[in-house]
């Protein structure tokens, strides 16, 4: 694994379901101790113990809403709590939590969005900025922010999910360069639709969406895995359909793409604001 990552302590967060708990899995097969974070401490417990047992790594589980000054106040305590062991050092961090709405923001619950805002932006800020200080002292480290498509994207119905995902990605972009001289390797992880909880959670309509655009998360943390490996660029976007989506988003111009935002979204109600 790239910067001799091979056997360094992974902290996942979001990690009981969808594209964490592949992470987790993977990593585990790889041989890597986990820090799993989720906020469900009877979920978060038995995928610990599941792990374990198959895997055989050490596993540690922080119960944790990082939607909350709190929650994420625990888990950068976990990652400074580290710096003196090498055996518990956070050398991956993989900023896997996140959650998506559905509904206008002019009479969507407040709480929710801010919410959104807060673990999309805040914590994954936080987090990342704690992981960093460790990793540049060891001249090694890598960081993984899963982003999505929807970064490329700015859809009526979904405002602050794009903009939240769109931070997250330009923030790697723009991280990536900073430390790399460091030896820390950061990545995008931009995936399209994955075969997770995450539509069911949302409440988001799936049935229009043509087959050949899923993919199992198994795939897609696969591949983010191997970009690590090779020190691939920064943006991991899974698929090649996908790509080719992504390459036509970047250049198609901003009033056509509002447009068919705008419609596709339009095609989703089943009831105002829905």
């Amino acid at each position: 694994m790239a910067n001799d990552l091979a056997s360094s302590t992974a902290l996942i967060t979001g990690a009981t379901a969808g594209l964490g708990a592949a992470f987790a899995r993977q990593l585990a097969r790889d041989g890597h101790p986990l820090v799993l974070v989720a906020r469900d401490r009877a979920r978060l417990e038995e995928t610990a113990a599941a792990l374990h047992r198959e895997f055989g790594v050490r596993i540690e589980a922080i119960p944790a809403d990082l939607a909350t000054d709190a929650g994420v106040e625990v888990v950068v305590a976990r990652i400074h709590e580290g710096l003196g062991d090498d055996a518990r050092v956070v050398g991956l961090l993989v900023n896997n939590a996140g959650f998506g709405t559905k509904g206008s923001l002019v009479s969507g619950a407040p709480a929710a969005q801010d919410a959104m805002v807060r673990l999309h932006v805040l914590a994954v800020h936080r987090l990342t900025q704690a992981a960093l200080a460790p990793m540049a002292r060891r001249e090694r480290g890598a960081i993984i922010t899963v982003s999505s498509v929807a970064s490329y994207l700015t859809s009526p119905g979904a405002v602050n999910y794009c903009a939240t995902k769109g931070y997250q990605r330009m923030a790697m972009e723009a991280l990536a360069p900073e430390v790399a001289r460091r030896g820390i390797y950061v990545q995008a992880l931009c995936p399209g639709f994955t075969r997770t909880e995450f539509h069911a959670r949302s409440e988001m309509p799936v049935s229009q969406i043509p087959a050949f655009l899923w993919m199992p998360a198994d795939e897609v943390v696969a591949a983010s895995l191997a970009a690590l490996r090779r020190g691939a660029p920064t943006t991991v976007v899974p698929g090649l359909r996908w790509r080719a989506i992504v390459l036509v988003l970047r250049f198609l111009p901003r009033w056509l793409l509002a447009r068919a935002t705008g419609r596709y979204q339009a095609t989703r109600r089943t009831a105002p604001d829905a």
